[in-house]
């Protein structure tokens, strides 16, 4: 009820507040109109969503910054190398595949920091209370989450294979294009016969949509996918670093909610008019 009360104070109080002043100080950090109002257009979110964004934020860089958490590019690339093999890939594969789906590949890097972080600081607040999940929570996860890590088992596509990837460019922006270096082809492909990074790409790519573009036998190639179908599901044992991965992170998200949320009981937040 106190959270609900003081949600609705800020978002009364924030309209009376300088368009370009300070809206809140959390713990002597403080939280501009400006912040509030970019964060509602990037987001698409209400105001009220906006405040308790910025204040769990800034809550949360706090706690960055006490226990003087950082990321280093070891910890990064060992955090990436972990995401390939849980996704049956080598890191090269992965990270050349990551490349096409992120126009600034920085910003993956930069997840990949964010991610490190978090789990530092996990290990920090939670000092031996999250529990690390079993090969019986594993088992009992997949069985109730089976959906999870099963995919279409057929794919009918439309191949794309060019020694110029601008031909390629051309043609996901506008389809009836035919340049003259571009070899097509209709394929049908059982997912259960493609390598990992096949089948990563194609689950990843939504139906009537180009995948992103890959190189393959030094050539760039891109697919457009017509249609799926059937249906095919890893086995525990090829799924169980990702299950692990999945386990963890839902528990780590809980724990830091409800960290979080005691924070904000105790935190000195002002709301300024």
């Amino acid at each position: 009820m106190n959270k609900l009360l003081l949600s609705l104070f800020i978002g009364s109080t924030l309209l009376c507040a300088a368009p370009n002043g300070i809206a809140i100080i959390v713990n002597d950090e403080p939280i501009t109109i400006y912040d509030i109002e970019r964060t509602m257009s990037v987001n698409k979110i209400t105001k009220n969503e906006a405040v308790s964004y910025l204040i769990d934020k800034a809550l949360y860089d706090q706690q960055v910054e006490k226990y003087n958490i950082s990321a280093d590019v070891f910890e990064i690339n060992d955090y990436i190398e972990k995401l390939a093999n849980s996704n049956g890939m080598d890191v090269y594969t992965f990270k050349s595949i990551v490349k096409q789906e992120y126009p600034n590949y920085e910003a993956f890097e930069n997840e990949a920091k964010n991610a490190v972080i978090r789990q530092k600081l996990i290990q920090q607040i939670v000092k031996g209370q999250l529990a690390v999940a079993t090969d019986e929570d594993m088992e009992l996860y997949y069985e109730k989450n089976k959906n999870k890590y099963s995919s279409a088992k057929n794919f009918e596509v439309i191949q794309y294979v060019s020694k110029n990837k601008s031909s390629l460019n051309q043609i996901i922006q506008n389809p009836m294009m035919n340049p003259a270096d571009v070899t097509k082809s209709t394929l049908n492909l059982d997912a259960t016969t493609l390598p990992p990074q096949f089948q990563y790409i194609l689950n990843n790519t939504k139906n009537s949509a180009f995948t992103p573009i890959f190189t393959a036998d030094k050539n760039f190639v891109t697919m457009f996918i017509s249609n799926r179908s059937g249906t095919t599901t890893q086995s525990f044992e090829a799924a169980k670093a990702k299950i692990f991965n999945d386990i963890m992170m839902q528990r780590e998200q809980a724990f830091l909610k409800e960290h979080f949320e005691k924070q904000k009981l105790t935190a000195d937040i002002k709301v300024l008019r």
